[in-house]
């Protein structure tokens, strides 16, 4: 066996032995990078987007809507309380400034095989949980078995090309995968909080936990009352703290999440000083609400964050495995019933964008007609997918905005004729069983009713009848995972590049989890996201896969897309303090700290 060192991306230094049985090169390094170069040099001191002087400081609560009931995160029922899934470390840590590179964490360093069949990562000696215990392989073991046998359906169904996950030694533990898989080898180091075996071993992970675990993060509960509040206090002596992806961040003392049944009374107690910080979605709220003593008195700030971030996809979810809205044509017709103009001007004071893609604000988003790239991938497909897709550029109907949508309810009568539907004595009839088109928009916040009132207006005009049904938060998860629903006011997260993460939204093969929320099941949206998933390390088959899987989910409307703004608008307490760089993909709450002398000028309650 000969040994040669050459160096990866941007100063890491990396060792390739090579194998004389099979010609195998064993890549032994300090990151792992998915897409793109790694930023960061191996000897990096922390993160562009940090302040590595921040002091860790003062107390912080939030409010939140909902309920909980228990802080097992990943059981298959209940609710978990807010971040319990995050009191458990990750072997790797990915920056909130690059798409697809982690660092270590609980791991120091890793080895795999360059055609991805394997991959050992060594745990830091210095690890520990909460409770001294240090963190080893076995644990990682012990986490990966108790997942598959015990976790959620779509962690199994995800990993299911892994083969087993041993510890080689106490601090080694190996991943041996069924087919080489680069993008599960790199995500199970990144995306599987590590378990501590010797507090799980007897427990049923599926079930609910009423009481605090052990954990091995940042933060541990110190405090909750079970539906009302949660509170995680700064682990003294945390043995990670000075680790290059910590170094700048979890500044802050204390959390607190405050538990509200309602976003209006929410936001009141905000405003009258019981929590510090909101994030704002609400484009009435934050035109209308946001005044009052406390702000005359200059202890609130408002603050309009430019980003460049992708966006993610809001959107009315059609469950298209229900009969009424397996037909395309039915649910293209749908999408003339959301006036946005005239929402946006009535409604949201201007502020937002129409969404209309699934890569919005990315180079992925499907622009034009396709290009001679894409075409050659969606050719094989010509009698498979909508027409459009090869000829015209996906745009959501457009109106004057006046309120009168007539030549939008023509084009959806057209539609709805075609996929056999009519007008009779006012109501939209199925020609042949007589039935009339209704359906139920399950939701769990007034908020939500308030943008879904005029859609349901305008479908009322239609002779569509579509009720809102507004359940509590715990209904509204179990229905969900159950696919008991018609409608739901969801989102599907932010996509900067096309990830194999795509699989678990899109591809039939998740079809039982709820992330695949639309009931997906079409043998091309399977193709492209296999394809997608395969070929990670070819940027330009990327970008056309991409943009090809983007028109094809476009041209079958599986959503009624709602809109987007391109900034933070946060609004807190005037007690904090930020780096002046912000991370390209996130607000970067967990780099921020309390200012004393500013939380000092503010009434006690909120020091």
């Amino acid at each position: 066996m000969s040994i040669s060192r050459t160096k990866s991306y941007r100063g890491f230094l990396t060792i390739i032995l090579l194998s004389g049985v099979a010609d195998a090169k064993v890549i032994e390094s300090t990151t792992l990078v998915g897409f793109g170069e790694a930023k960061y040099s191996e000897n990096f001191s922390h993160f562009d987007y940090v302040n590595p002087e921040a002091p860790k400081y003062g107390k912080v609560t939030y409010g939140q809507i909902g309920t909980y009931d228990n802080f097992n995160r990943y059981a298959s029922r209940g609710v978990a309380a807010k971040a319990s899934g995050e009191l458990y470390d990750t072997l790797m840590f990915k920056p909130s400034d690059e798409i697809d590179t982690y660092y270590p964490l609980i791991a120091e360093r890793v080895r795999y095989s360059d055609d991805f069949t394997w991959l050992e990562i060594d745990i830091n000696p210095k690890a520990r949980f909460h409770d001294g215990v240090p963190i080893t392989a076995h644990d990682v073991a012990f986490t990966f078995d108790k997942f598959m046998k015990e976790g959620v359906p779509q962690y199994r169904v995800y990993y299911s090309d892994i083969a087993s996950v041993t510890a080689k030694t106490d601090l080694t533990a190996r991943i041996e995968m069924k087919k080489p898989n680069r993008e599960k080898l790199f995500s199970f180091a990144q995306g599987t909080r590590i378990l501590p075996k010797h507090f799980w071993r007897d427990k049923n992970f599926s079930e609910p936990l009423m009481t605090p675990p052990v954990g091995s993060s940042a933060y541990e509960i110190i405090d909750y009352k079970t539906g009302q509040y949660v509170t995680y206090g700064l682990v003294e002596n945390y043995w990670a703290a000075n680790l290059p992806v910590n170094v700048g961040r979890k500044n802050f003392q204390q959390i607190r999440y405050d538990y509200y049944r309602d976003e209006t009374v929410m936001l009141e107690a905000f405003k009258a000083g019981e929590f510090d910080f909101r994030l704002e979605t609400s484009a009435k709220f934050w035109a209308n609400s946001y005044t009052g003593v406390n702000f005359d008195k200059g202890y609130i700030v408002k603050k309009e964050i430019p980003h460049q971030k992708p966006e993610s996809t809001q959107a009315f979810v059609f469950n298209s495995q229900r009969d009424i809205f397996s037909d395309p044509l039915v649910r293209e017709a749908l999408t003339y019933a959301m006036d946005f103009e005239w929402m946006n001007k009535n409604m949201f004071y201007g502020q937002y964008s129409r969404t209309r893609s699934y890569f919005q604000n990315t180079d992925y988003e499907a622009k034009g007609v396709p290009s001679k790239e894409e075409l050659r991938v969606l050719e094989q497909f010509r009698n498979k997918i909508p027409e459009r897709v090869f000829s015209k550029e996906y745009q959501p109907p457009v109106t004057d905005g006046s309120g009168r949508i007539r030549v939008q309810m023509r084009q959806a009568f057209k539609l709805l004729k075609s996929a056999g539907w009519e007008l009779k004595d006012k109501v939209m009839t199925n020609i042949r069983t007589g039935e009339p088109l209704a359906f139920e928009l399950l939701i769990y916040s007034p908020t939500t009713e308030r943008i879904a009132i005029p859609v349901q207006k305008n479908l009322k005009r239609m002779g569509i009848d579509m009720k809102i049904r507004t359940i509590d938060t715990t209904q509204y998860i179990k229905r969900l995972r159950d696919r008991d629903f018609d409608m739901v006011s969801s989102a599907y997260g932010a996509n900067p590049y096309p990830s194999p993460n795509l699989m678990i939204v899109w591809n039939s093969n998740y079809l039982d989890s709820t992330y695949n929320t639309a009931g997906v099941n079409d043998p091309v949206v399977d193709f492209l996201t296999a394809e997608i998933s395969k070929r990670q390390q070819e940027p330009k088959a990327l970008l056309s896969l991409g943009r090809a899987l983007d028109r094809v989910l476009q041209w079958n409307f599986y959503i009624i897309p709602q809109w987007h703004v391109s900034e933070y608008r946060v609004a807190m307490w005037d007690k904090f303090e930020r780096p002046e760089t912000t991370p390209k993909y996130d607000l970067g709450v967990d780099t921020w700290w309390v200012s004393e002398n500013k939380a000092q000028l503010l009434p006690e309650k909120r020091r």
